[in-house]
């Protein structure tokens, strides 16, 4: 590769950044809730970052597409005043009101002339905690380097014992196969992934660059016991499937309680990456979620039986090989892509990012909670996120709401859901 290839944008990142348009900004929010303290000192912050920023090769550089390819090109003007910021909210004094600043960054471009991420404080709210919101490009980052993005410039540094490999899915070593099941694996995971169309489109809306926030929170030790406790071990991410299965058979309703399939998307990043590689490399699974079963626990071991069959057989990584094939020719990858993207294929998103297991701080203030956002399609107006951080899983809903209005009503019914299924289980 010569010097010029090295700042080409990858296959992968400058699809996800042609995908922006005047109702999709192309980025990820996480939202950094600090415990209550003195009031953060955003000098000291800008600081502290600039210090850590060379770890992060892409920090101070723009994407440039005047030429025939969208390149890196490092941002001559670099401000840190533009990057780190106080937010002045009006009356910012609630969760409430935390959710409504939030959401109208979510709703807001990144500057396409400066790097692209950011990271906007807000708050102090009436019971002295603060948040920041840190929004960075999907071209830039996935989730699972968003999150190394944030450990290197924005987490206080760690130390060597808090610095431990944490798996995801994704990075994982393929699974041994039959020789039948070697020949047949692409072609069969093309049928189980994306053969089985659907009328059934709830959230198949248009969408505008509205935004609209609400979050729910529950201790990641409960999921991991409820996944233990079945016949069958559950993953963490089997046990929030059902979860959010469960949150929306009550926010749909009985009409809507109908059986849907969700893409999960699946980070195929090495554990042995550097730091400071952030390209996207994602595939996905589509999973039924069985929103007509009225048992938790049968939902439960349905969306695990199912997952696990479907990682036995490596289909995220299949669906990866075959869609990067496919993008040799242009107009067949482009045709694959709307067929893989569309609303008959899966109704919604549900992304699941392991981040730090360690409690971690921001300038000495302790991270309360951890939240990830991502934001909704073209015919699929609701996105749900989760991300880990310490001892509690925080789940991100996103949606617009000129065409699924009140998602905090839906954020409450993943909590009552969650309820319902740690007691069936017995935790």
């Amino acid at each position: 590769m010569s010097p010029d290839d090295s700042d080409r944008l990858s296959a992968d990142d400058a699809r996800i950044l042609g995908l922006e348009s005047a109702s999709i900004t192309g980025h990820t929010l996480k939202l950094v809730v600090l415990e209550p303290g003195a009031e953060l000192d955003v000098d000291a912050l800008r600081a502290a970052v600039t210090e850590r920023l060379p770890s992060q090769p892409r920090a101070t550089h723009r994407v440039d597409t005047s030429g025939p390819d969208p390149r890196w090109a490092p941002a001559g003007d670099f401000d840190i005043r533009e990057h780190v910021r106080r937010r002045e909210e009006a009356q910012c004094l609630t969760t409430t009101d935390l959710w409504r600043a939030v959401s109208g960054l979510m709703s807001q471009h990144l500057d396409r002339s400066r790097p692209l991420w950011s990271f906007d404080l807000i708050g102090p709210l009436a019971d002295g905690r603060e948040a920041i919101a840190a929004r960075i490009h999907h071209a830039m980052a996935d989730g699972i380097a968003g999150v190394r993005f944030l450990n290197s410039v924005l987490f206080d540094p760690a130390g060597e014992a808090d610095q431990r490999p944490v798996s995801s899915p994704g990075q994982h070593d393929s699974p041994r196969l039959t020789p039948l099941e070697e020949a047949w694996r692409m072609p069969a995971a093309l049928m189980r992934e994306l053969g089985h169309p659907d009328g059934y489109a709830p959230f198949d809306r248009p969408v505008t660059i509205a935004r609209e926030l609400a979050f729910a929170v529950a201790p990641l030790a409960e999921f991991k016991a409820i996944g233990a406790s079945r016949p069958n071990a559950a993953t963490v991410n089997d046990v929030l499937l059902a979860v959010v299965a469960g949150g929306l058979r009550r926010w749909l309703g009985a009409d809507g309680a109908r059986d849907l399939r969700a893409q999960i998307p699946v980070s195929l990043h090495h554990r042995d990456e550097a730091a400071g590689d952030l390209s996207n490399r994602d595939s996905f699974l589509n999973i039924d979620l069985p929103l007509a079963e009225a048992d938790p626990l049968r939902r439960l071991d349905r969306i695990s039986t199912e997952t696990r069959e479907r990682k036995r057989l490596d289909d995220a990584d299949e669906i990866y090989d075959l869609f990067h094939a496919l993008g040799c020719v242009k107009r067949i990858g482009a045709l694959a892509q709307r067929l893989a993207g569309s609303s008959h294929e899966f109704s919604l998103s549900i992304s699941n990012v392991p981040g730090p297991r360690e409690p971690v701080q921001v300038a000495g203030r302790r991270v309360q909670h951890l939240f990830s956002s991502s934001e909704p399609a073209a015919h699929h107006a609701l996105r749900i996120s989760a991300i880990s951080c310490a001892g509690d899983i925080g789940i991100g809903l996103c949606t617009d709401p000129t065409a699924l209005p009140d998602i905090a009503s839906l954020a409450g019914c993943v909590e009552a859901s969650y309820d319902e299924l740690r007691s069936a289980a017995g935790i």
